[in-house]
């Protein structure tokens, strides 16, 4: 189990407690949980990169207290 922030720098910040298997897409809908948006409306960066929602946490190398960028569509 790991914890990771995520950030929209608009006042919005979310802590969301998640496994290593699991994928963006699953990452999405807790954080579309805690927030009240749709999770088709957002978006996972970190500077430049976008994160694709069937692709694992782990492929990533996503660990704990890592940090997302959160925007919305």
């Amino acid at each position: 189990m790991i914890e990771v922030t995520c950030n929209d720098r608009l006042g919005k910040k979310v802590r969301v407690k998640c496994n290593e298997e699991d994928t963006i897409g699953d990452l999405k809908k807790l954080v579309a949980a805690l927030t009240g948006t749709h999770a088709d409306k957002i978006v996972l960066k970190k500077w430049y990169n976008i994160y694709k929602d069937h692709i694992a946490l782990s492929d990533y190398e996503i660990h704990d207290g890592f940090n997302f960028e959160l925007y919305y569509r």
